[in-house]
């Protein structure tokens, strides 16, 4: 039996929530999507940061290959290569680069979890291939929600969800209460799952930037069979094929 726990937002992680466990951090809308997209598609490893400055920083030092990319309120900084939309981290921008990321919620929320025995990006697009990487060890599991401004974020709660119901393909879990109600909110159909999607505040936001295509791209289950494994020393996420 494997024990799994849903945290709904980072400001509620404790000590327990992470310590001796795997923590896979979801921000369907958008950023562990892009992270897992754009390792599916190339990059070489995706270093995340805390801040936009931290990563301007850090890739000002660089030598190598990179981009800078990120967001703040949606829109990439001007003096960033690429935003936070998966739909730019395509095979000629990313394949061999190394990636500086930095988001308003997700990659705050990898680095809060950073004490973790495992870090994972998890997201809709490759919950199946998370379940079968977390399956593989032994630890208890912790599903982190990154939220959207401090806000439970139901896309978040809903990738944690998909994750549950392909963990549940390979044996027997002991859920606790968050972790039943994100199993219920997993729409069965495509179009059900982005209707979903539609009527979050994400969703909304992104629909106001002009970014709406986004949400179709994070609404694609399980289109992707990788999964971001993060170096938590470093806070650098690597491709890990199953």
């Amino acid at each position: 039996m494997r024990d799994v726990s849903t945290v709904l937002l980072p400001a509620c992680l404790t000590p327990s929530d992470v310590h001796g466990r795997l923590v896979v951090v979801f921000d369907v809308l958008r950023a562990t999507t892009s992270i897992n997209t754009s390792l599916a598609n190339g990059a070489s490893e995706v270093r995340v940061f805390g801040s936009l400055d931290s990563a301007r920083v850090a890739a000002a030092a660089f030598e190598g290959d990179k981009i800078l990319a990120g967001e703040e309120r949606c829109i990439a900084p001007r003096d960033f290569d690429l935003g936070n939309s998966p739909c730019e981290f395509t095979v000629p921008r990313v394949h061999g680069r190394t990636i500086f990321f930095s988001t308003t919620n997700g990659t705050r929320a990898l680095v809060a979890a950073r004490a973790a025995q495992g870090l994972f990006a998890g997201s809709i697009v490759n919950a199946a291939a998370v379940a079968e990487a977390l399956w593989n060890w032994s630890y208890p599991i912790t599903l982190l929600c990154a939220g959207t401004n401090g806000k439970i974020a139901p896309e978040d709660v809903m990738g944690a969800g998909y994750v549950i119901s392909e963990l549940a393909k390979f044996g027997v879990l002991k859920l606790d209460e968050n972790s039943k109600a994100a199993l219920n909110q997993t729409p069965k159909t495509d179009t059900d799952r982005h209707n979903a999607l539609m009527q979050t505040d994400g969703a909304r936001n992104l629909t106001a930037a002009g970014l709406d295509r986004d949400i179709a791209s994070c609404a694609a289950l399980n289109s992707i069979n990788v999964f971001a494994a993060c170096d938590t020393q470093n806070m650098i996420l690597r491709i890990a094929r199953l």
